[in-house]
């Protein structure tokens, strides 16, 4: 394994355990559950990018490493907010939730095929890969969202929009390294949309 691949894959470890610590104590002390599903959320980042399998074809460009890195690292830094909800904790519980679950979705899907950096591992066009393109990316904007609702501080809403705007640029990246396989040409004629059908 290359050293940088290494280093990767530690920060990733450490960022998570920083972030999980923050939302379980949080839980502890409140209650309040909505943090606990981003906290699952991510494990499943950490658990894939740990096992993933290499990549046929990897965007080694800075900018697709910096999009990575600020679409990863920026859902590590949400907290958890002292002051009060914009909505109740069962409705950003369910939204985290119904993220969760398309994230989970997503993942069963890829397998060892799950990568953080642009890369080609394979073309998945099975489960949640028939209705959008980039069925992962669509869980997290949902669990992002309802963390941002749950405890809507300037820093959460900084830190989603940088994070997620770069999640957006990340699918555009990858789908351009992806386009060099015919398998995935041919996938995107069958599926249209990359994130929210009907709207992008």
């Amino acid at each position: 394994m290359a050293l940088g691949d290494l280093v990767g894959r530690a920060t990733v470890v450490v960022l998570f355990s920083a972030m999980a610590a923050r939302f379980v104590a949080y839980f502890l002390a409140t209650g309040r559950v909505t943090g606990l599903f981003l906290v699952a959320s991510e494990l499943l980042v950490v658990v894939l990018t740990i096992v993933r399998r290499r990549a046929v074809d990897v965007d080694r460009a800075w900018w697709a490493r910096t999009v990575t890195l600020v679409s990863v690292a920026g859902p590590l830094l949400l907290r958890p907010g002292a002051g009060p909800s914009a909505v109740a904790d069962w409705i950003t519980g369910l939204l985290a939730a119904a993220g969760l679950l398309v994230v989970i979705g997503g993942k069963m899907c890829l397998g060892r095929s799950f990568g953080l950096v642009p890369a080609n591992r394979g073309v998945v066009d099975t489960g949640l890969y028939r209705l959008v393109r980039h069925p992962i990316y669509l869980g997290y904007l949902m669990t992002h969202v309802a963390i941002v609702m749950a405890f809507p501080t300037v820093r959460n809403i900084a830190v989603f929009l940088v994070a997620d705007t770069a999640q957006i640029v990340r699918a555009l990246r990858e789908e351009r390294t992806l386009m060099r396989d015919p398998a995935y040409l041919a996938y995107m004629r069958r599926v249209t949309w990359r994130l929210v059908p009907g709207l992008f």
